[in-house]
């Protein structure tokens, strides 16, 4: 019996009670406002400079938070449009300094300034990070060209040594792990901070005009305390079915665990989609694991590599040949298995120089080797013959330190045979006949 759905509150619904709530409750304060707007014009003129300084301080917060957005979505996309905006924002659009100028002509704001300037400390050692972690993915990405600013940043050794995708990933984790957040919370505590600092201002100033309008105020306090409710409310229910599922999504992603399919139906959708490519995910990590499909000393693919491959390959398109070295347990015999080891890598390295383009090589025995061309419709004789002929001249040079070898081959097209049973059975039988002529020599197979 197919499982019932659990449902969840639409996130649409949520939207219409949120814009009615805020439609009715902007009305009533509007219908308020109006009743104060005459007792308010003594407040104007004090009133505008700490708006505008609470303005400065708010757009110094949103630019930290557009700058982290911007790295963020460079390092994770490597697009330069991102990199590009980052700089026009810090450069450019110079919001936090604006803000810093605003504060520091304004009186009485010594306290506030002060905090202000802490955030602006730990911005500037917010953005050091940043540009660490875009220049690894600049280096990653390859770019050649992007701001002056970055080529002055010093890479570490040990991140210099990653690989390309190992630096996107140190980049990625630079910009959202903890240290990152912290610092981002240092800020914010700061801006919090002088904002708490201007409040304090602003009410001193106004605390003997605020006393005439009592009266009025007592009735505005009666909505602002219905809205409070209602937003508590709304918060609540948001929380709930909104931001709860997806921070417990992101620990989960974090933890490289499932999302739970819980909160609004929107929400669900998605983590049930999740769910599913995460699913695939690991499948594909079993399937394709390198340390499962690959022989660890030849670096070609191994037994199971081997049967991977044949459970996928057309055999109306696939030629495949089998390699043994001549007299291998001979040399493993005389030289030591350290040799024959040395040996067998050579080969890995000569045949794969060899088979480059829509061929895989597998080690399916000590010394036996076999290579699947695929996408060929047919067997190319004087290819392959030439690829066999300068596998056992490389083979045969003993520059490198290495008993000079051979190697005896069988070849058969999977299109003469009725499964890769009966094509493996061929490709044996031609080595065998390569190994009967004296071997250092190749054989097709013929009926």
């Amino acid at each position: 019996m197919k499982k019932k759905k659990k449902k969840g509150i639409s996130l649409r619904l949520i939207h219409c009670l949120l814009v009615v709530g805020a439609v009715v409750m902007s009305s009533l304060m509007i219908y308020f406002t109006f009743q104060l707007s005459s007792s308010f014009h003594t407040l104007t003129a004090t009133s505008e400079q700490y708006v505008r300084l609470d303005k400065a301080a708010h757009e110094l917060m949103d630019a930290s938070d557009h700058l982290t957005e911007k790295v963020q979505r460079f390092v994770v996309h490597g697009d330069m449009q991102y990199l590009e905006e980052y700089f026009e924002e810090a450069f450019e659009s110079k919001h936090r300094e604006d803000a810093i100028v605003k504060m520091s002509k304004a009186p009485n704001c010594k306290a506030a300034l002060e905090k202000l300037q802490i955030a602006m400390e730990h911005s500037i050692e917010l953005m050091n990070l940043e540009y660490y972690a875009m220049r690894l993915a600049v280096d990653a990405k390859g770019y050649t060209k992007y701001p002056e600013l970055l080529k002055s940043v010093k890479i570490s050794a040990e991140d210099q040594a990653l690989a390309p995708k190992d630096k996107m990933w140190r980049a990625t984790e630079l910009v959202l792990g903890d240290d990152y957040y912290r610092l981002k919370t240092q800020i914010r505590k700061n801006m919090q901070a002088s904002l708490y600092e201007l409040e304090q201002i602003e009410n001193n100033t106004n605390g003997s005009a605020l006393e005439l309008l009592h009266r009025r105020i007592f009735f505005q306090f009666i909505a602002i305390a219905v809205q409070t409710v209602l937003i508590f409310l709304m918060v609540w229910l948001t929380s709930r079915i909104g931001i709860d599922p997806i921070l417990d999504a992101v620990k989960n992603i974090r933890s490289d665990s499932p999302i739970p399919e819980v909160g609004a139906n929107e929400f669900r959708y998605l983590a049930r989609a999740y769910n599913k490519m995460y699913r695939l995910y690991r499948n594909s990590l079993k399937v394709l694991s390198f340390k499962a499909s690959h022989d660890e000393l030849t670096g070609a693919y191994n037994r199971s590599g081997y049967d991977m491959i044949l459970s996928k390959i057309d055999l109306n398109s696939t030629c495949m040949i089998l390699l043994d070295i001549d007299n291998f347990k001979s040399i493993n015999d005389t030289y030591g298995h350290g040799v024959g080891d040395k040996i067998l890598i050579k080969f890995a390295q000569i045949l794969h120089n060899n088979f480059l383009n829509n061929s895989y090589v597998c080690r399916i025995g000590g010394d036996e080797f076999v290579v699947f061309i695929i996408d060929s419709d047919k067997i190319h004789h004087d290819q392959i013959a030439s690829k066999i002929e300068n596998i056992n001249k490389e083979l045969g040079k003993s520059e490198d330190g290495l008993p000079a070898t051979s190697i005896s081959v069988g070849i058969a097209h999977g299109k003469d045979a009725s499964d890769v049973k009966d094509l493996f059975e061929k490709i044996d039988k031609a080595m065998y006949q390569s190994k009967q002529k004296g071997k250092r020599t190749h054989t097709f197979y013929s009926e």
